[in-house]
């Protein structure tokens, strides 16, 4: 009998020679025509926010000569960050396709929480009255049982050392203060959570019976139109409100810019050597330079004198755009580098193939509602520093509705499934720009900003519409 074994060898099969010839585009035009491709076959990503983002620049700029202005660009950015950090919270809640309308007044809970603290020496006790503080502690220990009861170790870590803080009297050092608003955020997000993914009351009912009753809950705290100080705090004032060094400024730029060329670059040449799908590294290069070249502009742009009086100097990059940057690399390497970011788009593309996959799919969505809560608390610490304290109203107005539009707008799925981290920072600063640019143009109405902002929102979320009709259709 032949031995055809060296045939076999030498010719494989078809499926695998279709694998082998799967490394992706290998040149940058190549690669550009993919991206026309995806861009035309609805998947369009944060263009049309980008686009949509240079447009207003140009109508902006043509109406208003301080809308370029160094200092407005440092306000601009401020004005984003609390917008930015909420939103990529909510990119994990839109990503599994549910939706966290709370996530505002919750963040004014959180932040509350911290400025009681740090005005009573630590002593929430005293802060809230016994019974309150009972209740709120009872109410932290049991999720820590349910997020321990759904080995979510991390949170339930989190919220007993927030208990910890609480009970302890800590929270007069800012940054136990400010550790304890993020842990009861995901203390927040626990309770959504369970309720959510273990119990099944829709993700809509829940939240928005939590947003009226953190709006109560903030006026026990507080008291109605009244607002607890944080400016004479240094820490959390500087967040919004201080500057980084110069030098300081170039050195954190200069070591993101040289890790992001090494990873990326090791990243594409590794797969590429491997046989596996790759982007070229020419387009590494493109991308690497224009975003030195982008960053670079605005590190230079902020570094300088921006003071409008010869008495002072204002100067440096606002440390909020350094923790935004962070969280920002943070969660985009969780979502794109593990096994759990893996997970979340799993279990938004379908519940049903996640589950026929092994995946835990309410463990999932229950640690999405977390980290979005825990966002929020993050992001009530930046709006407390930017107010320069807490008011009874925080973030009921339009904070979570700018949330989800900046998520939206930025290019996250409504419907769940697609999204990336960077979405909410585009958005946001679309978001942003909209009253920033208004505001500066005399004699216009204040509505023209809510008309503006929703016209936007409608236009993302019914371009996101039409781009999942058209592969269904196809």
């Amino acid at each position: 009998m032949t031995d055809t074994t060296p045939a076999l060898r030498e010719l494989p099969d078809a499926d695998a020679q279709a694998f082998a010839a799967d490394v992706g585009p290998r040149t940058l035009l190549e690669a550009f025509r993919a991206y026309v491709a995806r861009v035309r076959g609805g998947e369009s990503g944060a263009l049309p926010a980008v686009l949509g983002a240079a447009l207003l620049v140009v109508i902006f700029a043509n109406t208003s000569d301080v809308f370029l202005s160094k200092g407005n660009f440092a306000n601009l950015l401020q004005q984003a960050a609390q917008i930015s950090v909420l939103g990529m919270g909510m990119v994990f809640v839109l990503l599994i396709g549910e939706i966290d309308l709370s996530a505002g007044t919750a963040g004014g809970v959180c932040a509350a929480g911290m400025a009681l603290a740090l005005n009573q020496d630590g002593d929430l006790r005293l802060a809230l009255g016994t019974g309150v503080f009972v209740v709120l502690m009872l109410i932290m220990a049991a999720t820590v049982v349910l997020a321990a009861l759904s080995r979510l170790w991390i949170p339930a870590v989190i919220i007993a050392l927030g208990i910890v803080v609480a009970v302890a009297q800590l929270g007069s050092t800012q940054l136990l203060a400010m550790f304890l608003s993020v842990a009861v955020g995901t203390s927040i997000g626990t309770l959504i959570g369970f309720l959510v993914a273990r119990i099944g009351i829709p993700s809509f009912i829940v939240t928005l019976a939590l947003f009226l009753a953190w709006q109560g809950a903030l006026l026990t705290f507080i008291g109605t139109g009244a607002a607890i100080p944080t400016r004479n705090y240094d820490l959390v004032n500087n967040i919004e409100n201080g500057y980084m060094p110069v030098v300081f400024a170039w050195v954190v730029w200069a070591l993101a810019m040289v890790a992001y060329l090494g990873t990326t670059a090791r990243r594409a040449i590794t797969r590429r050597r491997a046989g596996l799908s790759a982007e070229p590294l020419a387009l590494v290069l493109v991308r690497a330079g224009a975003l030195t070249a982008v960053t670079g502009l605005a590190v230079f742009v902020l570094n300088q004198d921006r003071s409008r009086t010869v008495f002072a100097k204002i100067q440096g990059v606002p440390w909020s755009v350094l923790l935004v940057a962070v969280v920002f690399v943070f969660w985009t390497l969780i979502l794109a580098r593990t096994q759990y970011g893996r997970f979340i788009y799993a279990v938004g593309g379908s519940r049903a193939a996640a589950r026929r996959a092994g995946i835990d799919v309410a463990r999932v969505r229950m640690s999405c509602f977390i980290i979005c809560s825990g966002m929020a608390g993050l992001a009530g610490i930046i709006g407390a520093s930017y107010l320069g304290g807490v008011p009874s109203d925080f973030g009921k107005n339009t904070d979570v509705l700018y949330a989800v539009g900046a998520a939206v707008i930025g290019g996250t799925s409504l419907f769940g499934g697609r999204g990336k981290i960077r979405d909410a920072i585009i958005g946001a600063i679309v978001i942003a720009m909209i009253p920033n640019g208004l505001n500066l143009i005399p004699n216009i109405s204040s509505a023209y900003v809510f008309l503006v902002t929703g016209l936007v929102l409608l236009v993302a979320a019914g371009a996101d519409a039409l781009s999942r009709r058209r592969p269904a259709e196809d």
